[in-house]
């Protein structure tokens, strides 16, 4: 590992007290980065922002967030520069779902949904560009990074609203980068396909309760056998070479595109 690939970059991660955020965040400051992890449960973040200061590589601090609330946004992004002098990237990974079939969809998993996961990711960008606009230009590119998912390019009929909220995701990727390429700023983003973490942990029960698997672990083992090129689930540790790229001068040239780490689910 290049361990000087991200010297001097100053990170905020949203949803990075566990899984893709969490795995996200030791990665980059392994190279060098300075991180700050945002998250509602802040003891969690904590415990990853003391193993990355332990490690003697970048530097962290943990700042309980709310990704739904532009003033929390505005907050992890001061909090960011205070710590550390200035922001050079951010990385929207906070997301949830819960699976309904269409018709039972109610007003409030759509709400949660498309609160948490797209209108977040909104006030994310909005409130680090705003951020990075007041910095001025620097040597390099600035970086918003979003995660999204394999689920903006396969409808998949137990979770509908995930779909669209990670749709949404792609649209804020493509639309931001248009619209902040003038200031300097890319915008780019990873879209996982079946991840172990403790969102589809959770999942994967939610799928038996719903009526749509018979047992626990059916929805891994189907993805895999009928969906996936490379017969296997993913880990965190999957994400981090392209998240880790996406951070670095190495993407500097690249704006709105939607890299999928996915097993090969989406051409199958």
């Amino acid at each position: 590992m290049d361990t000087k690939r991200l010297a001097g970059k100053n990170i905020l991660i949203t949803g990075a007290a566990q899984g893709m955020g969490a795995a996200n965040a030791v990665h980059f400051a392994a190279q060098g980065a300075n991180i700050c992890l945002g998250d509602l449960d802040v003891d969690l973040a904590q415990n990853v922002a003391d193993e990355i200061n332990a490690s003697g590589n970048g530097k962290a601090i943990a700042v309980k967030m709310d990704v739904t609330k532009r003033e929390d946004n505005a907050a992890a992004v001061a909090a960011t520069v205070d710590a550390f002098g200035m922001i050079n990237i951010g990385l929207f990974n906070a997301g949830v779902n819960k699976p309904r079939f269409f018709m039972d969809i109610d007003e409030e998993n759509w709400d949660m949904i498309m609160t948490v996961n797209t209108k977040a990711m909104w006030l994310g960008m909005q409130e680090t560009a705003r951020q990075m606009i007041a910095q001025g230009p620097q040597e390099h590119v600035y970086k918003l990074i979003n995660v999204g998912s394999i689920a903006s390019r396969k409808p998949l009929v137990d979770v509908t609203v995930y779909c669209t909220s990670k749709y949404g995701c792609l649209a804020l990727t493509h639309c931001g980068a248009v619209g902040l390429a003038e200031h300097n700023i890319t915008v780019n983003g990873y879209a996982p396909g079946v991840v172990v973490t403790p969102l589809w942990e959770q999942l994967d029960k939610d799928l038996v309760e719903i009526g749509f698997k018979e047992r626990a672990g059916q929805a891994y083992e189907d993805i895999v056998n009928n969906e996936l090129v490379i017969k296997r689930v993913s880990y965190p540790t999957d994400v981090q070479g392209t998240a880790a790229f996406l951070a670095s001068h190495d993407s500097d040239y690249m704006t709105g595109q939607m890299i999928h780490i996915d097993g090969g689910w989406c051409i199958q």
